[in-house]
């Protein structure tokens, strides 16, 4: 009888747990059931040293840029591919490692083996999800769909290696044909066919499953879209809707400039999972514990109303991001100082930091000396005049300004007030523990379809963003095919904390050329022309950019 190998496990093995995949993917958007690919490849993502994460997300972003690929648009669907990917791959292995000591120790295939098979399998990636997973649902309840699913798995995993082995008897068993006989059409399906049988019964659980919570999750993206266009408490006087502050300015912005102002759908976004956490406000409380006087619960509500609101238009941007990135974007953000909350609280002698907990996992310590000289830095709670987006930090955020996005936790849950320093989720992984944002001027567009007349003259309009944090910018100058640097014109900023748009009308000159830009802070201070990574605290360079003319 016929030894079933290594090669025929791992392709059951395969197809089992795509099919496995596709129930699981139901099970998450049907009611918040954990979603095991994503809770393993979070959890990996957390436990690895951080040097080798930064690896990895560098070689992500890079072979994006590469090929032309938006790193905003398309990171956290290729996370998401990878987290599958790494989940079948383990069903893969399972599968073949099964048939192999099944063949080696010569033992039964029964259903008893296979329900080993699925706790081998499943209890190290069930208790991981136990321990990371965001779902909602009873733990008992998560515990019981994971061992249903998972030793259904097992038994199917059995059940195929003995009737594979049940159509090799028969086809040994079978008398041989005579040379005149007309071809024998036997009872029993052949190994073929019973393969690509399975693999049409898999494929058809998968793509019901996928396609069903696909369905599921558009529905639960389009209630929450209608959530954000239907809560417009706290409309702020300066949101989108109504004149910006340099709505006036006659510098205009180039065509193919990005928008000066960031629709809320288009703001990148970088969290620690592979996907966005959802809290619900109904059961969120915010503890302020530690060396207060006065132990706080806070409750949305009462940041809304127990507290002035501030506005104030940010630019964000993330560390990780190369010259020129994507990963920048720029709102209104609306919320309340820290300074008026921590004075509620009371804080006792001895307080120095603050430190922040996050629903998604991260944590971060706030020095309180900063707080205390910048009454700009907020718990935010709105964005454009609206509640703030679910998948953006929902119910409440930080905002401290001049600091890259990794020193400003989303999706608060706890915050405790303590003497001793602890280094944040970033700062354990090697990145900076200062992270201040660095001098950056990126050209968005040189406008070759947009040439201006003048007189004899002909201009071509080129255009981009300059940003140094909240230390403003004072002058941006650019260059052509290494040429002198001449300055630009610069539109006034939405605010002190935000990127400046640029204007220079170059003149004609058809050919290929190459274009660079860099600028300086408000107080001269030349951005930096070195060339360099962003790790450990952000990149660095002059931004060029080609075109031909």
């Amino acid at each position: 009888m016929k030894k079933w190998s290594f090669g025929t496990g791992a392709l059951i093995g395969g197809l089992l747990t795509a099919a496995l995949t596709g129930i699981l993917y139901l099970g998450r958007q049907w009611i918040n059931l954990p979603f095991l690919p994503f809770d393993i490849f979070n959890w990996i993502a957390r436990e690895l040293p951080g040097d080798l994460v930064t690896f990895g997300i560098d070689l992500m972003i890079d072979s994006m840029l590469l090929f032309g690929i938006s790193v905003v648009d398309t990171a956290k669907v290729a996370e998401r591919i990878m987290a599958i990917t790494l989940f079948l791959v383990g069903g893969v292995f399972a599968g073949a490692i099964y048939f192999a000591v099944i063949n080696f120790r010569q033992a039964k295939a029964d259903t008893f083996s296979g329900l080993v098979m699925s706790a081998i399998f499943g209890l190290p990636i069930n208790a991981i999800s136990l321990v990371i997973s965001s779902s909602t649902v009873a733990p008992i309840l998560i515990l019981l769909w994971l061992a249903l699913t998972f030793l259904a798995w097992g038994i199917a995993l059995s059940f195929c290696y003995r009737r594979l082995t049940s159509i090799e008897r028969i086809d040994e068993a079978a008398p041989p044909l005579k040379s005149d006989a007309e071809p024998r059409t036997a009872q029993k399906i052949g190994r073929r066919q019973f393969l690509i049988q399975l693999g049409a019964a898999t494929a058809t659980i998968t793509v019901i499953g996928s396609g069903l919570g696909a369905i599921l999750a558009t529905s639960v993206r389009r209630r929450r879209e209608q959530e954000l266009a239907a809560s417009m408490a706290h409309q702020s006087e300066g949101s989108s809707d109504s004149p910006f502050p340099n709505s006036s300015d006659p510098v205009i912005p180039v065509p193919g400039t990005r928008p000066e102002y960031t629709p809320i759908k288009d703001h990148y976004q970088v969290f620690l999972q592979t996907e966005p956490t959802i809290i619900d406000e109904a059961s969120w409380l915010l503890p302020i514990t530690g060396l207060v006087n006065n132990p706080m619960m806070l409750t949305l509500a009462d940041m809304q109303n127990n507290y002035a609101a501030r506005h104030q238009y940010v630019t964000l941007t993330c560390i990780s991001g190369r010259v020129g990135t994507s990963l920048i974007s720029t709102t209104q953000w609306t919320g309340v100082s820290v300074q008026d909350v921590l004075a509620d609280a009371g804080l006792q002698g001895g307080a120095r930091y603050l430190w922040i907990q996050s629903g998604d996992g991260f944590y971060e310590t706030v020095d309180l000396d900063l707080i205390a000289a910048d009454e700009r830095i907020m718990f935010c709670y709105a964005w454009d005049g609206n509640i703030l987006p679910k998948d953006h930090g929902f119910p409440l955020r930080i905002w401290i300004p001049d600091l890259y996005g990794m020193k400003q936790p989303k999706w608060i849950t706890s915050i405790e007030v303590t003497d001793e320093y602890r280094d944040g989720y970033w700062v354990e992984r090697n990145w900076d523990k200062v992270a201040q944002v660095k001098a950056t001027s990126v050209i968005d567009t040189v406008a070759v379809n947009a040439i201006i007349e003048d007189g004899n003259e002909r201009l071509v309009p080129i255009g981009g963003i300059a940003y140094a944090g909240a230390r403003g910018i004072s002058k941006v100058e650019l260059r052509v095919d290494g040429g002198v640097w001449e300055e630009a014109q610069l539109r006034a900023p939405l605010s002190e904390t935000t990127w400046i748009i640029w204007r220079y009308e170059w003149p004609f000159a058809a050919g290929n050329h190459t274009f660079e830009v860099r600028c300086a802070e408000a107080d001269g201070t030349p951005q930096i022309e070195e060339s360099k990574r962003a790790r450990p605290d952000g990149s660095s360079g002059i931004h060029t950019r080609e075109a031909s003319i």
